[in-house]
């Protein structure tokens, strides 16, 4: 074999092997995180490293963003450590009513649930809604009609029972604590996502909050607040104080600084989580980049956090410690 032969060999060789930059995101809320004992901490460490693992694995045999953080989201959803499906937060009725939201960056495809009661995975029925319907959001009774009508799981409401839950809702309404609003924070979860197509796709779930008004609808569900993904920019989910997220409309701002402003994912990110901070806003996002960058900033005491991508390995996270897959911690986390 000539040199010549040996250099076209070669520069083929690596064409085939290189491979695009891609990873997955995966947050659990941000709030005051004051009270989570040590087991709890790892069992939300456990669950958030198998979302992670399972998500990325998907991404790395070639799979879609839309399809990796579908997954992720309805994984937390079914564990009743989030405020996000089987785990959900009471409203003043005593009933749960959920929300959810999914984006394709691609070609913007969208689709969110408000207020739903007994639709298992909210995220699986908001993706319907993208896919099958001329629509965006569907709300209340209406979404629940659509997602008997195509088969989505339908559960009886005591599958979302919860003990934790429940007392939190008669402490909310006998005034016995002040920071059920900030605690309810804690369980809002999301996903962003980057493949090896360079589509980047993003998805965020929540119960909302303890005691609010039936009919109340947070960011989570908000195309542009709390769910934003666009190919060559971003992928952004929030949680937080949501009526602030709708206003300043934070998943899209976080896009917007980087395409139009130029700045790096980070600095985007950061900045308008510090804006919020002065607003008084509680809260914090994760996001994903087209180069495969990610950042998590928060400005409250801790946000359940893991990610995992080409470059980097398996981590988790809740306050400024993080651990890497199935190291789980044995002392307090600080």
């Amino acid at each position: 074999m000539n040199i010549r032969s040996f250099l076209i060999i070669f520069a083929m060789s690596s064409l085939l092997h290189s491979e695009e930059n891609f990873g997955i995101v995966v947050h659990g809320g941000a709030g005051v995180m004051s009270g989570l004992s040590e087991e709890r901490q790892q069992q939300i460490h456990k669950k958030i490293q198998e979302t992670v693992s399972e998500a990325y694995e998907i991404l790395e045999n070639g799979g879609s963003s839309f399809d990796a953080v579908e997954l992720a989201v309805s994984m937390l959803e079914d564990s009743p450590l989030f405020n996000a499906g089987r785990g959900s937060v009471y409203n003043s009725d005593e009933v749960q009513e959920m929300d959810a939201s999914i984006m394709d960056g691609k070609n913007r495809l969208s689709g969110a649930v408000a207020s739903v009661s007994t639709v298992k995975n909210p995220i699986k029925l908001a993706r319907k809604v993208a896919e099958e319907t001329k629509h965006v959001l569907l709300v209340g009774e209406g979404a629940e009609r659509f997602a008997r009508d195509i088969g989505v799981d339908i559960v009886d409401r005591n599958y979302f029972y919860h003990e934790e839950r429940l007392k939190r809702l008669l402490n909310s309404k006998n005034k016995i604590s002040k920071l059920n609003e900030n605690a309810d924070k804690i369980g809002t979860v999301g996903a962003v996502a980057l493949d090896k197509n360079g589509n980047i796709s993003a998805a965020t779930s929540t119960g909302g909050m303890t005691n609010k008004m039936p009919g109340r609808v947070g960011d989570s569900p908000i195309i542009g607040s709390g769910t934003w993904a666009q190919n060559g920019v971003c992928g952004v989910s929030s949680t937080g104080h949501g009526e602030f997220f709708i206003k300043y409309q934070v998943a899209r701002e976080v896009c917007v600084r980087i395409e139009y402003l130029n700045e790096e994912l980070s600095d985007a990110a950061e900045s308008i989580i510090n804006e919020l901070n002065d607003l008084e806003a509680s809260g914090g996002l994760i996001s994903i980049d087209h180069k495969g960058n990610i950042s998590a900033p928060f400005n409250t005491k801790g946000m359940i956090r893991g990610s995992q991508t080409n470059k980097t390995d398996l981590i988790s996270k809740i306050y400024s410690v993080s651990y890497t897959h199935l190291t789980l911690p044995t002392t307090p986390y600080v």
